[in-house]
Parts: C-alpha cells; sequence; structure tokens
C-alpha cells in the first residue's frame, strides 16, 4: 500500500511565474544585501577587507579572483553599483535558477583570472588591487545581451535588446584605456563581458543541441 504507478500518473507542475519571480528577486536582493554588510564591516575595520582585491599577476593576489566581487572601495561605489545589479541579476535568474547560479560563477572565475592576467595593462602606476561588482555586472548584461540569440527564444531576444537599449551605454567601461593611473577597472568590465559571453554560449547548450537535432530530422 501506499505506492502508484508511474502509469496515469499526473504530470509533475511547472513552477510558477509568480513563484520564480520570486525566488530570483529574493536570490538577487539577498546577494546585494550582503554587499552592504561586507562593506558595513570593512569601514569598521579600516577598510583592511579591500586589501584582498585581485592584484594582477601576484601569486597571493590570485585571492582576489574569490573576494574581489565582494568588496567595495567606499558607500558610492557600492551604491553605483546597486541598481544594475538588481535589475540585471533577477533578469538573470529569469533563464532559471540554475542557469543564473552558473553564469555567476562562471562570471565570477572566468572573468576575475582575465583581469588578474591583464590588471596591470595601461596602468601608469604600477601594480593595481581590482576590487567591485562590476565586472560581475558587466557578464551578467553581456549574458543578458547574447542568450537569446543563442537560444533563438523570442522573450529571451526581446530581453536582451531592451537591456541593451537600456544599459548598453555602460559597455563603454569595458573599452581599454592605457596610459592611466587608478581609477574604474576597465579590465575587469571586459573580462567579465567577455566571459558572460562564455556563460551565455555554454549555458545555451541544450537549446542549440535540441535546434541541430530538428535540422537532422528535416534533413
Amino acid at each position: 500500500m501506499g505506492k502508484t504507478s508511474r502509469t496515469g500518473a499526473s504530470p509533475a507542475p511547472r513552477p510558477d511565474k509568480k513563484s520564480v519571480w520570486r525566488t530570483g528577486g529574493t536570490t538577487v536582493a539577498a546577494f546585494v544585501a550582503l554587499l552592504y554588510l561586507i562593506e558595513a564591516v570593512d569601514q569598521l575595520g579600516g577598510h583592511r577587507l579591500d586589501r584582498n582585491g585581485i592584484r594582477p599577476l601576484q601569486t597571493d593576489g590570485l585571492w582576489g579572483v574569490l573576494f574581489a566581487p565582494l568588496l567595495h572601495a567606499n558607500w558610492g561605489h557600492l551604491l553605483a553599483n546597486t541598481g544594475p545589479a538588481l535589475v540585471l541579476g533577477f533578469l538573470v535568474t529569469l533563464a532559471g535558477q540554475s542557469r543564473f547560479l552558473l553564469a555567476t560563477a562562471i562570471v565570477w572565475l572566468l572573468g576575475g583570472l582575465g583581469t588578474w592576467l591583464i590588471g596591470n595593462v595601461g596602468s601608469a602606476c604600477g601594480p593595481t588591487d581590482h576590487i567591485g561588482a562590476s565586472g560581475l555586472i558587466f557578464g551578467w548584461l553581456a549574458f543578458l545581451v547574447v542568450f537569446g540569440l543563442f537560444t533563438r527564444r523570442i522573450w529571451q531576444i526581446v530581453v536582451g535588446f531592451v537591456v541593451l537599449v537600456l544599459y548598453g551605454g555602460i559597455l563603454w567601461g569595458a573599452v581599454p584605456v592605457l596610459n592611466v593611473c587608478g581609477g574604474v577597472s576597465w579590465q575587469g568590465h571586459l573580462c567579465g563581458a567577455i566571459a558572460g559571453v562564455v556563460a551565455a554560449y555554454l549555458l545555451s547548450g541544450p537549446e542549440r543541441k535540441a535546434r541541430e537535432r530538428r535540422r537532422a530530422v528535416s534533413a
């Protein structure tokens, strides 16, 4: 008793859209709240945490790949990243919670490693220390812009177009600027954006493979 046969079993219910939006919104809001908590601790500790950013081509600077997106120079720096992080992060969650986590991990690690490799390029003041969630934000932005092109799903293409119109201007922050000292980390922005494209390609694999199977059947 208590067992049911597979025959005639009702299909698993699809996730409710409101539930998906609520989960996505909660996830991104919790992440941003964590950034504010870390910045508060950093302020109380005299900004000692900021020393754990990405220091290019230094062995101990590799730890910054893990910590840099969580650290900010000051409240103004964090406030500037808050709006884009909330909006773009939430939109990425609409592709699915697992895809959001994987895309974030790819951008976080791949973008961070790229910054570690080229972070001193164009710097006129020697070794640099890269911190901030902007590399992650650029990765989410690039992911959203190209993901629909890989999946060929209309609503994802529309999301990508809207994001490009509203936020495309910040992509200028990924354009290399040489012979500067300090300021905006275009290296982190560029590597984050490239990692976002890589994440979109990898995570659109199921749709691309399904499209190839349909072509093979129709051929």
